[in-house]
């Protein structure tokens, strides 16, 4: 009878410290880079956006999930220089595109994975300015980095300013919908 309570204790504490091998790996901040380009009819720009927080949720090293906040203040335009990068910065903080002031961060949660090893169909809900879609895109997953490149239409996302979708005559002032994010995580 004592051996088979042992059997049970060492069952139990067996199955509890290892049949759940989900894990949360946070990312690190500072290896990790989020840069984005916005496109417009003469042109286009690009900069860089910090991440305050993020984790990636492996299982046996197979992508099951991640949560990620993005400080919409640190937005900044690495394609300019002196006025002009200040000015485009500032623009970009305005309530003409994510009104930084009300909404300081963005945020985004996988909410499901297919596939495994290496590649994965990722979908996530997207929040910017108050607004939540689902996006869809693809990450790559090494032993320590995550690459993934995302097209966002920000028309989803209440971002209007110089959009055909809700200004007509535009012409050569037009910024396309569609901006990109390309991410690495380090973690």
């Amino acid at each position: 009878m004592k051996n088979y309570f042992l059997s049970l204790i060492a069952l139990s504490f067996f199955s509890l410290g290892f049949s759940n091998s989900i894990k949360p790996i946070p990312v690190k901040l500072s290896d990790s880079k989020v840069s984005w380009k916005g496109y417009k009819v003469t042109g286009s720009h690009r900069g860089e956006i910090a991440m305050t927080f993020g984790e990636l949720i492996l299982e046996d090293g197979v992508l099951k999930g991640g949560k990620f906040v993005i400080d919409m203040a640190s937005i900044n335009c690495t394609d300019l220089s002196g006025e002009s990068k200040g000015k485009l910065e500032n623009h970009l903080k305005s309530e003409d595109f994510f009104s930084v002031a009300k909404f300081p961060e963005a945020t985004m949660e996988i909410t499901s994975v297919s596939g495994t090893g290496s590649y994965y169909d990722v979908v996530a809900d997207l929040t910017i300015k108050g607004n939540t879609n689902s996006v869809k895109f693809n990450i790559t997953l090494t032993k320590d980095k995550a690459y993934a490149r995302l097209k966002i239409d920000r028309s989803e996302f209440d971002v209007r300013y110089g959009s055909n979708s809700f200004f007509e005559n535009l012409a050569d002032r037009a910024i396309y919908d569609d901006f990109d994010l390309d991410v690495v995580l380090s973690f």
